[in-house]
């Protein structure tokens, strides 16, 4: 059945507002980007690598239509939407800690949830075997009531809550290896027993406050959700060895009718905003597994939908390992700074250290 590739020029045209210098920008006058981080050229330098190797030719490329008001209604009120899209309107500013956002900031929002929207009802249809979704902007830290750090609106709960509502499906597991927690998404299931959110992050790194491993949800929702928080410098090695000894058994537990991943890259060795040491090696391996799991598990349904990740140079290479190992593509982007991060790789003792703290909180979760 293929694999979907869902994008959309207008994300890349999301602005940072009062944190960024930009000139006048509206209509067909394209912000000129800067201030934040989270900037549109690791999105579209992501699209052209694959454009120039081939592989986006090999995909269901194309874009969708933005979320509904009933869509994000389902999990954001309606008092926040309604400043949301008045600020907007008025040129745009900020309603919670660091998520700016420039004129038409709603719109663009929207739409970056509707493609995650599609994304997860492609799959659940039958229509695609798999998906990804170059989402911007990102999603996962968004609470119900109020954007943060980057993230205007919840694009993977609102993509799920729409899938559930349709009956497209009943349980729903979601994987995000950012290395930030997804702090968000947890907020929005932490008392529901069918959607399972398992978090891999840098311990303490944002939310410095939340991601804590004893955190395993509340009420009905206790015991579907689990946090990793990997120490500082944890790499290849040890990234593998969560998804073996918690992730994996986790989603069997589950047994998930669709597994979606927030896939950030800012755990990468290179991210400005991280200090762990993956590689495109490494996420392309994740994507692997979290595939056998959905193979096994649920049809091969799966989404992927994009998150952080600042490395102009590197995310690109990053996920484009991603997306060809979901395609099942022989298409490469050799990663140019394979034998460096090789070479910096944890040793032998840190590793050995890594899966000690995995195997106490796979205690700790009953697996």
């Amino acid at each position: 059945m293929g694999t979907a590739f869902l994008w959309d020029e207008r994300c890349f045209w999301h602005a940072g507002g009062n944190y960024a210098f930009t000139l006048p920008a509206g209509g067909l006058v394209q912000p000129v980007a800067g201030g934040l981080p989270e900037a549109p050229e690791t999105k579209r330098r992501l699209k052209n690598l694959m454009d120039v190797t081939g592989l986006t030719d090999t995909l269901a490329a194309g874009s969708a239509p933005p979320a509904t008001r009933e869509d994000l209604a389902r999990v954001h009120p309606e008092a926040y939407l309604e400043r949301f899209k008045a600020l907007s309107d008025a040129g745009g500013g900020e309603l919670g800690p660091r998520a700016p956002f420039g004129a038409g900031g709603y719109e663009i929002a929207a739409l970056s949830a509707g493609l995650a929207k599609a994304a997860l009802a492609a799959v659940l249809q039958g229509r695609v075997q798999n998906a990804y979704a170059l989402t911007r902007p990102p999603g996962h830290h968004c609470l119900p009531a109020g954007p943060n750090g980057f993230c205007l609106l919840a694009n993977i709960a609102i993509a799920v809550e729409a899938a559930l509502a349709a009956g497209l499906a009943r349980r729903i597991a979601v994987v995000d290896w950012d290395v930030h927690h997804g702090n968000g998404t947890e907020a929005i299931f932490h008392d529901r027993d069918d959607v399972l959110t398992v978090s891999l992050h840098q311990d303490r790194n944002y939310p410095t406050d939340s991601g804590a491993a004893s955190d395993r949800g509340r009420g009905a929702g206790f015991g579907f959700n689990v946090n990793l928080p990997l120490p500082p410098g944890t790499g290849h090695a040890g990234y593998l060895m969560a998804m073996e000894r918690i992730v994996l058994p986790a989603l069997d537990r589950f047994g998930p009718d669709a597994i979606v991943v927030a896939c950030g890259y800012d755990a990468a060795a290179v991210d400005p905003l991280g200090r762990m040491l993956a590689t495109a090696a490494t996420f392309g391996a994740m994507t692997a597994q979290v595939m056998g799991a959905a193979a096994r598990l649920c049809g091969g349904r799966l989404a992927l939908v994009h998150e952080g990740g600042y490395s102009e140079v590197y995310v690109p290479f990053c996920g484009h390992a991603v997306i060809a190992t979901l395609a099942g593509s022989a298409i490469a982007a050799p990663d140019p700074l394979a034998a460096t991060l090789a070479a910096r790789q944890p040793d032998a003792d840190f590793d050995a250290f890594v899966g000690a703290r995995l195997d106490r909180m796979a205690r700790l979760h009953g697996l």
